[in-house]
Order: C-alpha cells, then sequence, then structure tokens
C-alpha cells in the first residue's frame, strides 16, 4: 500500500515538473489517501499482533 503511495508521489511530482496541474492534484490526492489507509491498516496490524497468549 505504502508502495503505491510512493509510485503516486513520484507521479504527481514528474507531472508537476511539466506543468500538468491537473494530474499533479490528482495523483497527489491518490498517493495521500493510499498513505493514510495503509498507515491506518499498518497501526491495526501492529495492534492485533501484540495480543498475549490465551
Amino acid at each position: 500500500m505504502l508502495g503505491w503511495a510512493a509510485t503516486f508521489l513520484i507521479i504527481a511530482i514528474v507531472a508537476a515538473v511539466f506543468g500538468f496541474s491537473g494530474i499533479a492534484g490528482t495523483a497527489a490526492n491518490i498517493a495521500w489517501v493510499l498513505f493514510v489507509v495503509g498507515l491506518i491498516i499498518s497501526i491495526v496490524l501492529f495492534i492485533a499482533g501484540r495480543r498475549p497468549p490465551l
């Protein structure tokens, strides 16, 4: 998930350099959403893996 976020961030940076502001904005928004979703999933899995054995 975070790999896809990094990919879209790079696409956004390249598009911004070449002046494609619409594509850059869209790619940046997708990168932000994927980063937040990946972060939430990582936190949930980290907490779920810390359960004491029963």
